[in-house]
């Protein structure tokens, strides 16, 4: 199992614009199938070093996260994600 784990930190930190960023992602969940389970978190300390939102995939091979990197509704959400975020992601790919 790889999991992918993906910080965004946004522009506009507002309570509304995060909980709007939040839904695009969860909207995610159902729609790709190589995805096998999705989590979206938001911060709840806001302190200075906080990154805003924290996104948890999980897929059965590195090849299957290609395939959803590539997938329309994900290539939706990286145009939505661009547009909203302070900066670029980080994130850690690891197998469990």
């Amino acid at each position: 199992m790889l999991t992918h784990v993906v910080f965004f930190k946004l522009k506009d930190r507002s309570p509304e614009s995060v909980q709007a960023t939040k839904q695009v992602l969860t909207n995610m969940e159902g729609k790709i199938s190589v995805l096998k389970h999705i989590e979206v978190g938001t911060d709840i300390l806001h302190l200075d070093r906080s990154y805003d939102i924290a996104l948890i995939t999980k897929f059965d091979s590195v090849e299957d996260l290609k395939v959803y990197d590539a997938h329309p509704l994900h290539e939706e959400v990286k145009v939505h994600m661009k547009s909203v975020l302070d900066g670029t992601s980080v994130c850690v790919d690891f197998e469990s």
